[in-house]
């Protein structure tokens, strides 16, 4: 279950949203470690940490940031006004102004598919399950099994913004590299 850097993840959000070139709302972090001869190279899904206490919801001006009774992150593009102070709140450099649009976009977990009981785009594209989604309320759902029987992490949780996205395995390296634009 690891992460091999195919890319399939981005080319599947960005044909289920229709997100155009240049931006992505997921992504593959590649981190390259070591010298030569000694190299290693590992990759490191990078979206939406949909906190239980994000901060981009608490500085939209407009309330075009919120959290859904089910705690995905949504942006109502209706009410954004790219003003673009959720890009600067969020720790993690997981928003993006839409080229065409002008308006901040990111991950919304694909939650119309959620709504029709579907999983993520993402997730259901990703070759190796390395990319899981459930809910970690339910103990018989592989995301809350995963999660209670491997030592897992979360991106920079000294933000204290308690992120929804779990690693298990995570480079301590690669949790540096993270925060910063694509």
């Amino acid at each position: 279950r690891r992460c091999i850097g195919c890319h399939t993840c981005e080319v599947a959000c960005k044909m289920e949203n229709r997100v155009p070139l240049g931006v992505w709302p997921a992504w593959v972090k590649q981190i390259e470690k070591g010298s030569y001869p000694n190299v290693r190279k590992s990759f490191l899904p990078i979206l939406c940490d949909h906190c239980d206490n994000p901060s981009c919801v608490t500085v939209c001006p407009t309330n075009a940031s919120f959290k859904r009774k089910d705690g995905i992150v949504i942006i109502d593009p209706h009410t954004c006004i790219g003003c673009g102070y959720c890009m600067m709140a969020c720790p993690y450099a997981v928003r993006y102004v839409h080229p065409i649009q002008k308006i901040v976009q990111k991950c919304s977990f694909c939650s119309h598919r959620i709504d029709a009981g579907l999983k993520p785009a993402c997730v259901e594209a990703c070759a190796t399950g390395a990319r899981v989604f459930g809910n970690l309320l339910d103990p018989r759902e592989e995301v809350a099994i995963l999660r209670n029987t491997h030592a897992v992490q979360t991106i920079k949780p000294e933000y204290g913004t308690h992120p929804n996205i779990y690693y298990i395995g995570l480079d301590k390296d690669a949790v540096s590299s993270v925060g910063k634009p694509r």
